[in-house]
């Protein structure tokens, strides 16, 4: 779950190197170096902590035209400066970037060392420059010598590799993202188009198994075996200043308050005379569905469960599982099987690796991300955009927001599609209130009381979150985002599960949230006042026509519509509140302490 990246062309790489690093800082920010290659050997410039504490350290920036750069999420190795890429051979004449795990390292660094090379890390990555270097020395062939090395390495692995006195970068993907970008005067390698969006829009998504050799004026795709391949270049559509904080102080906040536009853009063209369509899903795409799984991780899951509830209630077997379960909880699979991974990134390795079982079973596989060119955009059979622009908060917001109506415009269409399923009875007026969703979410941030209950809750020991129904994932979601971001003890049930233990924790310490989306959610409010009567204040998040707010202690209001639409809307309230908590106590809100945005190991 790391950033790496690559530059070679004319002028200094240092700056490009840096700023790129900044815009990945959301794969890993525990350490960050550069590499950089200008003739007269290999300078390598590396420290624990964060692409400032980098910059800080540097003196003067590095002088030339082809560097590599990394920022870093530790999975081999606490963060130390040691640990920080780029590593090197002995000599320090070989360089190397790379995210992902190697599974043989043990092995090979033993190996290795009984050749006499000598380590100085506790990384898996350490031993990627010491078999390039060994390669080289039989070879006399870099290119050939990082051919063998990759096919050496057993794991994951996206690689970026420089060496002394060859004005060249190499590269290498397998299982672990690996994007070029082409511009007039310099080519770019990195883990996510961000990284270099300021410079050029034009990308190639590299596949498992490429081999990439930059030069100042060309690059080179080849397989393994040396044959040169053709991959097509795509137009990245997203807006450079979509990745920028812009007038606000953190990227969530920012994600948080966009959601209106990205909302808008999710819906634009899917809805029309009261039918869903999709222009990458053929007619027909889903005749012969007679069970679909969504299969996902995190915040995505919570999006998924959204989607299972609306199929279940067409009649339409449906189980949602979490990707890192798939193995063991899937069931049977078979060709009438639809699999649906949602991955905001479409790199979750989990998420992939659910996906390939279910494709080995014969499954029909849907993807539904955020991200053109991924890798569970490309395996599946079909993919589905939620076009909600980059995130580069690592805690999620607009992307779930998209993600769950994408979801519930998938339902429909399904429902549509399969002869054995039954179109909800209130589609026409789920399809319509969903064109009032951005207004909505915009009257919600103008108006929410957020900021007040953060700040009345904030000397709280515990923060609780309960809903029914939609409201259900809601709470779940709710809960998930207030531990990522404020590190404070929270949790999420379904309404009903309250009473079966969790009360036991409960005082006037812990405050409730209680999730509804419309006026009969009876079990809600009488869970909510079970807590109440245990001395937690009880918050209601949801329409102002439930009763529960008459004997609440606070309202966060949603405006009047449909259930499914109101509950995401009470997850804007509740983002909000997650957000302010997170301020007044003064914490990373964008680079949440242990945490990656994309995660790419298992």
């Amino acid at each position: 779950m790391c950033g790496i990246i690559a530059r070679i062309g004319h002028g200094d790489a240092a700056e490009t190197l840096l700023s790129g690093l900044e815009n990945l800082e959301y794969r890993g920010y525990d350490s960050a170096g550069i590499a950089v290659q200008n003739g007269s050997g290999v300078k390598v410039h590396k420290c624990s902590g964060e692409v400032d504490d980098l910059k800080s350290s540097l003196e003067r920036q590095p002088h030339g035209n082809m560097g590599i750069g990394h920022t870093r999420w530790s999975t081999h190795g606490p963060p130390t400066d040691e640990n920080a890429h780029p590593h090197t051979d002995t000599a320090g004449d070989v360089a190397v970037v790379h995210n992902g795990v190697i599974d043989n390292y043990d092995e090979l660094r033993t190996q290795l060392q009984a050749q006499g090379h000598e380590f100085n890390s506790d990384t898996d990555t350490e031993v990627i420059p010491h078999l390039i270097d060994e390669y080289r020395q039989e070879t006399d062939d870099t290119e050939q010598a990082v051919r063998k090395a990759v096919e050496t390495l057993e794991g994951s692995y996206a690689i970026a590799a420089i060496v002394d006195g060859e004005e060249r970068v190499y590269a290498a993907r397998k299982g672990s993202p690996l994007v070029l970008g082409l511009d007039d005067e310099e080519w770019f390698l990195a883990s996510d188009v961000p990284a270099f969006l300021d410079h050029t829009d034009q990308v190639i998504y590299l596949e498992d198994g490429d081999i990439v050799v930059l030069e100042p004026d060309n690059y080179r795709i080849t397989n393994l075996e040396g044959e040169p391949l053709e991959r097509s270049v795509d137009t990245v559509d997203w807006d450079p200043e979509d990745a920028g904080k812009g007038e606000y102080d953190h990227y969530m906040e920012k994600e948080i308050h966009s959601q209106p536009t990205s909302l808008a853009n999710t819906i634009e063209g899917r809805v029309e005379d009261g039918t869903v369509s999709f222009d990458s899903l053929e007619p027909g795409t889903f005749e012969n569905v007679d069970a679909v799984q969504f299969v996902a991780c995190g915040t995505s899951y919570h999006a998924a469960m959204y989607a299972g509830q609306l199929l279940r209630a067409a009649g339409l077997p449906t189980d949602v599982i979490r990707a890192s379960e798939y193995e063991t909880a899937a069931g049977p699979v078979d060709e009438g099987t639809l699999v649906v991974a949602v991955t905001q990134s479409g790199e979750t390795a989990d998420t992939l690796d659910a996906v390939r079982t279910a494709a080995g079973h014969g499954a029909q596989t849907l993807a539904v991300t955020n991200v053109v060119g991924s890798t569970a955009a490309r395996e599946a059979d079909n993919a589905l955009y939620i076009r909600a622009g980059p995130e580069v908060g690592v805690a999620a917001t607009k992307t779930y927001s998209s993600q769950a109506v994408t979801l519930t415009l998938l339902t429909q269409r399904l429902a549509a599609d399969v002869p054995e399923a039954t179109p909800a009875e209130d589609r026409e007026d789920l399809l319509e209130t969903l064109q009032d969703l951005p207004q909505h979410v915009d009257t919600v941030l103008e108006t929410s009381r957020a900021r007040v209950l953060a700040r009345e809750f904030m000397n709280s020991t515990s923060y609780f979150f309960i809903g029914n129904g939609f409201g259900h994932s809601v709470a779940l979601e709710g809960a998930l985002k207030f531990k990522e971001i404020t590190y404070e003890h929270a949790e999420g049930f379904a309404s009903g599960e309250l009473k079966h233990g969790p009360l036991a924790l409960v005082t006037d310490k812990s405050p409730l949230f209680a999730v509804y989306t419309d006026g009969s959610d009876d079990k809600t409010k009488t869970n909510a006042i079970e807590a109440q009567s245990r001395g937690a204040p009880i918050v209601a998040v949801g329409p102002a026509d439930h009763p529960l707010v008459d004997v609440a202690d606070a309202h966060l209001s949603v405006p009047d519509t449909h259930p499914v639409w109101a509950g995401l809307l009470a997850n804007v309230q509740l983002q909000l509140v997650s957000y302010h908590a997170a301020t007044l106590l003064e914490r990373s809100i964008d680079k949440p302490r242990n945490l990656a945005k994309s995660v790419t190991v298992e």
